[in-house]
Parts: structure tokens; C-alpha cells; sequence
């Protein structure tokens, strides 16, 4: 209270507000906890259609400018109450792993604490020439791909204490996900889960226990304050709609604080003054690569020297100072900040940049109150887009010391309207420190980092109608080119070697009504056996291949089964496998472009490739080719080129889920069956070297998509099936399963009995037959005598396109399709007819 009429003033109904107050009251959200909590947390929405709230911390120097002294001292502090959990001992052996971006900083300051203890933190930015040694998935971020790069591939496998430090702990997904990771390559006696906040609900927090028995190990749990954080009924749609609406009533992108009109003849870009560090020669930057104990002796050393540089060039009237860090770069200018804390007299805080998008409201109750926006200056492996400095502008700093790393040195962060322009209109002075990009001495001979870095997976609803989180399209979007070509047109082209198949697009095939029932009665009658084949052949890749592997199905028939082999392993194990779609083409091999993003972001010895069926092989084939030059050319190893499929008629690999060649009901339909995606496309004029593969999304096929139907219908028989498939699974993963490569026989033999000489137009298989009938010009399909139910679709085809169907006895496969060999030159069918052109 304040004066006679008790009336509160603006500053103390500031001070005093919660900075949750705003989304309690608008989304219902609930903070329960302990008495430290709302001390240290406020709350905010932001833009992400995994989770609408915002926990925003107030002691961690992201979003929220915090003294320095705070912040490190509540990390240094986590770290003493670690080493006294695990005793000098164990405590002398223990390695700290921290979470990118927003727990880096942390992680370093708990190492610091638990004394001096090695340092490793995770990383969105590839590393040409650094091998991975590990990743994970974070399922509810904006940017979920980690990277494990140590510059000592030892530095994780040595068998003391893990401890892993994140900001919060919310549901524990994230540190599940990564010690099984790690557990599977590096195992060990203790993991040591270190936060900020534990705000796990009751339910996920039984299951930090259960997982440490499933893996026999244990796992201590180590946090400042604990709570939870209650959500009400459809809180994420209401805050996607606060959001879009507040969103939408400024076009700045900003609150809280009118620009900074540069005084007398300035330009922002005036007030910008350079900072030389002076930094150490070979000093890590961070724990990108790795931080040691005599790293960390080496810092200290050099710091005061460093924070002096700043301070000198500081103005004298700077008396309200923020020391700005950057994304993962947040150690070094913590500890810089917290110099400057101890040795100048000004109010020195400290926050960072981000990746995070959150809406910003300037109200006292909500704890992001400006938000400034700015393009990505480091040339980021995501490609182009926005990156933020929170509750920056409108809080009175009379100079910001912006530091970053060199690879962010660009043009881009002295652009107009970049990062520094932006400081600029917000405070009289900016200064720039620029810490050299550690570059370990195994990347020195690396090639360069591609001015422009490979772009992220496309993902649904912008391309694909499948969720997002079920696959990630290595692909381009050429959706705006026109690609169909007459059937007759793309055959002459192809078989006279005029065009490549894969250069243009058959017209996509209209189903008939009495199609489409044929579609739906075929999935009725095999879902079950599907569902089989699916928990089959996952079941064996988790057993032989990869404890958690990352799932790269071929587009497009092998997108369909990555997902369900994805959802097989997440209702059987829990497991949130990442999964990729990449193209291959008879002939002209993989997409290297998508290989080398694969090996950036993932281990490659945890990529498995996924495809729906094999016929005779030729793509089995074209695989272990392609990868074989792609290794050699880039000197990179560890692509496994088998691939694991549903279905293995043609017995040319040794993971799969059936040998039996019965009709997968994918393969009744096209791109109405895979996500509406086209087959891939690669074509000079189209696909440069330095770009994926392309497809187009045929959106326009919305109302006749049977996409996830087909998906839901399979996986709603993996209960009913999971005993036996799993008993099915062991007994094959002792059985011998050694490729035979009948169907490559087969096929040559036919190729000659039938008198085309040609085995690529001869697709065996229920599945390339089909195809033949779908999207090329066929002759004739050879059945075997007595094939049932599995050939309605096909019979239904072969009819509408007057193609006859011819019984077989005998035949290995249910059926072969033959394409017509009419174009190729000396061909003759099998009465003697020539059927050149």
C-alpha cells in the first residue's frame, strides 16, 4: 500500500504481480508446487502445436534478463548437491551432459559445481567431419533433432555417473529418450537427472523408476524446486487462439517499448562499436565439442582480462548493462557477465537469443513482455527463418553486449533489421564480442560448411497429409511443376531410352467405385495380417539392427510401412523412433543430399531403410551400390544397406516381416494411399547437385485420400497380434534368413521364356504388378493357378485396361505383370512376333 488512500502504484503492482497471472486467468493453467516456484517461474504461450504454455524461468538467463550472479550460482549450486549425492568418488568420474539450446549454460555452471567435471552438451549445428555419437529426438520442441559431437569419442564411454541437466523436467520424454540412447551404446551403473524445476504430473513420474529397472541401472533425480502444472480441457486450442489473436494486433512483432530514435546524426549502426576478446587460441567456445577440466582452468584465467576489454569500451554513462549471449552460445558470455558483475559498479543482467517463438504481452502478469525479432545470422542447418531476443527491448539497458560465435559473424547480424540494427533501436550503445567457433582438430581438413546448408524435412500438413511428427520428406516440393505425361508418351520415352522413368509422372489413376470397395474389402481381410508382418519385422530390427533405430523409408511405397513399424514401436516399447522418406531411382541411385543430411543429424549405424515389399531385388541392389559410392565420395561410414520390409517374395534381404506374396493394400492405390505424395521425380532442369530429390502433393486428391485410414485400420489389430508376432520374431532371429534371391532367378527366366530379354519390364509380385497395371503400359499378367482373393484388384484392372490375365502353374510369385515390350528394339513376344516399333 502507498499513501493515505491506500492506492497501489504502477511500479509496485508491477513488482509484485506473478508473471503467470495473465495465462491462469485467460487458459485456466495451474502452477502448484512448492514455495521457491513461482519465484522461479513465470508463464507464457507461444507459437507451437505441440504445447500451448510456456514455462519461462527466471533464474536461467534465456528469456527473462536475470543477474549473472543468479544464474550461474543456481547451477554451480545443483552441481555441489550432485557431488554430495554421489560421494568425491564417483563424483571424480562423472560426465555432464546438458541439453541444447536452452540448457547449455546450465550444464556447463553444474559441471563447474560438481568440480570440474567433463562437459558435453548437445547441438542443433552440424559438423562436417565430426562423427555423431549419439542423438535424440525432443518430442514437444520447435527444433527437435539433437546432435551428440564429442571431439573425444571417448568422452561418453567410460562407466561413471551420467549426469544429464535440462532447465525443466516435464515429462521426462527428452531423458528417456536420450539414456536410452546412450544406454544402448555406452552402458552404465548411474545416471544423475539434473533441473531447474520438476514439474512431472504424478503419472509420469512413476516412470523414471520403471524405465531404471527395465535397464538396470539407477537414475537420481536432483532439482531446485518441484510442482506441476495443471492443464484444463482443450487448453492447447484456446491458446493457439490467444495467440493467433494477439498475434494479430501489432505487425511489429513487438511490445512493451517505443524504437529508440537515434539521437542528433547517428544511425543505429553508429552506435555499434567491435570488442577484440582476445580469446584463448584452441579454447573451446563451449561444450559443443567438449569441455575439460584444464579448458575450464584456461577460462578462468583469461576472463578477467576478457571482461576488462568490455568494460573499457563500455560508455561511462552505462550504468544498466545486458550481456546478450546466443542460442547455444550462453557459458562464455555468462561467465563474462558475471566478471563484469563483480568488477564495475553497473547493474550487469544477463539472457540470450533463441530459437523459441512466444508471443509477447506487455503486461506485468505475463512473463514475456517484448519480444524482438530478427533474422537467423548463422547460417543454420533449419535453413532461413526468425530468431528472438525476449523482454529486451523497453527495459532500460543503456548498452547491450551482444556476444556471439564467429560462424554467426555474418553479414546477416550487421544487416539493417538484423540482430544488432534491432539492439540498436532499443539502447544508445551496442557493443559486439565475437568468440571464435571451436573447430575440433578431427574437422581441420573437413571440407568447408556449405554456404547454404541442406533444407529441414517438409513435413504434414504443408506437404503430405500425414501428421508431422510420422515422417519427414527429404524431398523438394514441386508441386507447381506440371510432371503427368500420357501413359502411351512415358512408355515410348522410357523403353527407347529417350527419357528416364523417373523424369515425368504417369496420370494419377482415378479409382472406381467398384475399385474402391475392392480397396476397402482387401483391408478389411488382411489388416490383421498386416499388422502381423508390421510388429515382425520391427520387432527385428529392434533386436538385431538397433536398439533405437532412425527409420528411412524409400518414397513412396516404403513411407506407409516406415509409419507403421513407428507406431509398432511406440505401442509395444514406447519408443518415438525418428522417421525419414527419401527417394532412390533404378539406375541413378540414392539421394546423396538426403544421405548427408541423415549423417548430420543421426548416427549412421542407427539408420535403418524401410521399403513395402521387394520384387527381385533391384532395388535392393541399387541400395548397397549407391550407399557403397556415397561412403567412399564422402568418407563417411556406418549405412547399413539392407533394407528391412513387410514383405520379401523375391527373398533378397534377411529383415522382414513375411516372405509370403499377398496383396498389401497400399499397394492397390497411389499417391491416395501414401500421404498424397506422387512418386519422386529427378530431372536435370529440376534437381540441382546441391538439392533433394523431388515430388509433388496433390492436395487437390483431399476427398479421395485413404492415407491414415489405412494406417488406423492396421494398427488397430497390433494388440491381437503382438504375442504372436513377437513369437514369430524370435523364432526368426534364430533362424537362418539368408537371401536365396529366388525372385532374381525367376525373373530371368521368365524374361527369356516370354521372349522380352529385358528383366526391368518384367515386376513380380502382387504389389509390382499392380504398379504395372497403375502407371505403365502392360501386356500381360501372369497368375498362379489358384490364386484367390489376393488378384481381385488385379483381374479388376487387368480388365478395365484389356490386359489378359494368364494362369500359370507353378509360378513362384501369386503374379508377375510383364510391361509391353513394343518399344524395344528386337524384342519378340512368346509366339515368335516381333514387337519392335
Amino acid at each position: 500500500m502507498s499513501g493515505a488512500s491506500g492506492a497501489v502504484t504502477e511500479r509496485e503492482r508491477r513488482v509484485n504481480t506473478w508473471s503467470g497471472t495473465w495465462v491462469a486467468e485467460r487458459l485456466g493453467v495451474e502452477l502448484a508446487g512448492d514455495e521457491r516456484l513461482r519465484g522461479m517461474l513465470g508463464l507464457a504461450l507461444r507459437r507451437n502445436p505441440k504445447r500451448a504454455h510456456l514455462l519461462v524461468s527466471n533464474v536461467l538467463g534465456k528469456h527473462v534478463p536475470q543477474t549473472p550472479s543468479v544464474v550461474y550460482g543456481h547451477g554451480v549450486e545443483l552441481g555441489r548437491r550432485v557431488r554430495e549425492l554421489l560421494g568425491d568418488t564417483a563424483a571424480g568420474r562423472a560426465v555432464v551432459l546438458g541439453y541444447a539450446e536452452t540448457a547449455t549454460g546450465l550444464g556447463h555452471s553444474v559441471a563447474d559445481g560438481l568440480g570440474a567435471a567433463p562437459y558435453l552438451h548437445s547441438t542443433r549445428r552440424p559438423v562436417p567431419g565430426v562423427a555423431t555419437a549419439g542423438g535424440f529426438e525432443e518430442s514437444h520442441s520447435h527444433a527437435t533433432s539433437h546432435l551428440l559431437l564429442p571431439e573425444d569419442p571417448s568422452l561418453l564411454a567410460g562407466d561413471g555417473p551420467l549426469v544429464l541437466v535440462d532447465d525443466e523436467f516435464s515429462t521426462g520424454n527428452t531423458v528417456l529418450n536420450t539414456v536410452r540412447d546412450l544406454h544402448a551404446r555406452y552402458p552404465r551403473q548411474r545416471y544423475v537427472v539434473v533441473a531447474l524445476v520438476d514439474m512431472r504430473s504424478p503419472a509420469d513420474a512413476g516412470r523414471l523408476e520403471e524405465f531404471a529397472r527395465e535397464i538396470g541401472a539407477r537414475i537420481d533425480l536432483v532439482t531446485t524446486a518441484s510442482g506441476t502444472v495443471r492443464l484444463p480441457e482443450g487448453v492447447l486450442e484456446k491458446g493457439q487462439a490467444l495467440v493467433a489473436r494477439f498475434e494479430g494486433a501489432t505487425s511489429s512483432g513487438e511490445r512493451g517499448s517505443a524504437r529508440l530514435a537515434p539521437t542528433g546524426p547517428q544511425s543505429p549502426s553508429d552506435r555499434i562499436t567491435r570488442v577484440d576478446l582476445r580469446w584463448p587460441a584452441r579454447l573451446p567456445d563451449g561444450g559443443r565439442h567438449g569441455f575439460t577440466p584444464s579448458h575450464r582452468t584456461r577460462l578462468e584465467a583469461a576472463l578477467p582480462a576478457m571482461a576488462d576489454r568490455i568494460a573499457t569500451a563500455l560508455p561511462e554513462t552505462a550504468h544498466r548493462v545486458l550481456v546478450l549471449g546466443f542460442e547455444e552460445l550462453m557459458y562464455a558470455p555468462l561467465r563474462l557477465a558475471a566478471e563484469l558483475e563483480r568488477t564495475t559498479t553497473a547493474d550487469v543482467r544477463f539472457s540470450t537469443t533463441t530459437r523459441s517463438p512466444v508471443l509477447a504481452v506487455d503486461d506485468p502478469g505475463y512473463a514475456i513482455r517484448t519480444r524482438l525479432a530478427f533474422p537467423a545470422h548463422d547460417d543454420p542447418a533449419d535453413g532461413p527463418g526468425e530468431r528472438y531476443a525476449y523482454n529486451v527491448a523497453g527495459a532500460g539497458f543503456d548498452a547491450v553486449v551482444a556476444v556471439v560465435d564467429s560462424a554467426a559473424d555474418t553479414p546477416a547480424l550487421h544487416a539493417p533489421g538484423g540482430l544488432l540494427a534491432r539492439l540498436a533501436e532499443h539502447t544508445p550503445h551496442v557493443l559486439l564480442a565475437v568468440v571464435p567457433s571451436y573447430v575440433p582438430s578431427v574437422a581441420q581438413d573437413a571440407p568447408e560448411r556449405p554456404a547454404t546448408m541442406l533444407p529441414e524435412p517438409l513435413r504434414g500438413p504443408a506437404f503430405s497429409s500425414y501428421a508431422p511428427e510420422e515422417v519427414g520428406w527429404l524431398l523438394q516440393d514441386l508441386s507447381d511443376v506440371t510432371l503427368e505425361a500420357p501413359t502411351e508418351e512415358r512408355e515410348e520415352a522410357i523403353q527407347s531410352g529417350g527419357a528416364h522413368y523417373a523424369e515425368s509422372l504417369p496420370v494419377e489413376y482415378q479409382p472406381s467405385e467398384q475399385y474402391q470397395r475392392l480397396f476397402h474389402n482387401a483391408l478389411d481381410a488382411s489388416a490383421a495380417r498386416l499388422a502381423h508382418a508390421v510388429g515382425v519385422v520391427t520387432e527385428t530390427v529392434l533386436a538385431e539392427r538397433s536398439p533405437r533405430p532412425v527409420l528411412v523409408s524409400l518414397a513412396r511405397a516404403g513411407t506407409p510401412v516406415g509409419i507403421l513399424m513407428r507406431r509398432w514401436a511406440q505401442h509395444r516399447h514406447g519408443l518415438d523412433l525418428p522417421h525419414y522418406a527419401v527417394s532412390i531411382v533404378r539406375g541413378r541411385g540414392i539421394d546423396a543430399n538426403a544421405l548427408r543430411w541423415l549423417a548430420a543429424h543421426h548416427d549412421p549405424r542407427d539408420i535403418v531403410f524401410v521399403d513395402g515389399w521387394t520384387g527381385k531385388g533391384a532395388i535392393t541392389r541399387e541400395l548397397a551400390q549407391a550407399v557403397e559410392a556415397f561412403e567412399k565420395a564422402e568418407g563417411v561410414t556406418g549405412f547399413d544397406p539392407e533394407i528391412a520390409v513387410l514383405a520379401d517374395p523375391g527373398s533378397c534381404v534377411r529383415t522382414y516381416g513375411t516372405r509370403e506374396d499377398y496383396l498389401i493394400p497400399s499397394a492397390c492405390l497411389n499417391s491416395t494411399v501414401s500421404g498424397l505424395i506422387s512418386r519422386t521425380v529427378l530431372r536435370a532442369d529440376l534437381v540441382g547437385p546441391d538439392d533433394y530429390h523431388g515430388a509433388k502433393y496433390y492436395r487437390e486428391l483431399a476427398g479421395a485420400d485413404l492415407s491414415v485410414a489405412f494406417l488406423d485400420a492396421v494398427s488397430a489389430r497390433f494388440e491381437e497380434v503382438t504375442e504372436a508376432a513377437c513369437a514369430e520374431a524370435k523364432d526368426l532371429l534364430a533362424a537362418d534368413r539368408t537371401p536365396t534371391w529366388e525372385g532374381w532367378a525367376a525373373v530371368e527366366r521368365i524374361s527369356e521364356e516370354y521372349g522380352i530379354h529385358d528383366v526391368n519390364l518384367v515386376k513380380p509380385g502382387v504389389g509390382e504388378t499392380t504398379r504395372v497395371l497403375l502407371r505403365r503400359v502392360p501386356w500381360k499378367v501372369l497368375a498362379r493357378a489358384g490364386a484367390g482373393a489376393d488378384l481381385d484388384h488385379v483381374r479388376l484392372l487387368a480388365e478395365q485396361r484389356g490386359v489378359p490375365v494368364e494362369e500359370v502353374p507353378g509360378l513362384p510369385y501369386t503374379c508377375v505383370g510383364l510391361i509391353h515390350p513394343r518399344y524395344t528394339r528386337g524384342a519378340t513376344g512368346a509366339d515368335g512376333t516381333a514387337v519392335t516399333r
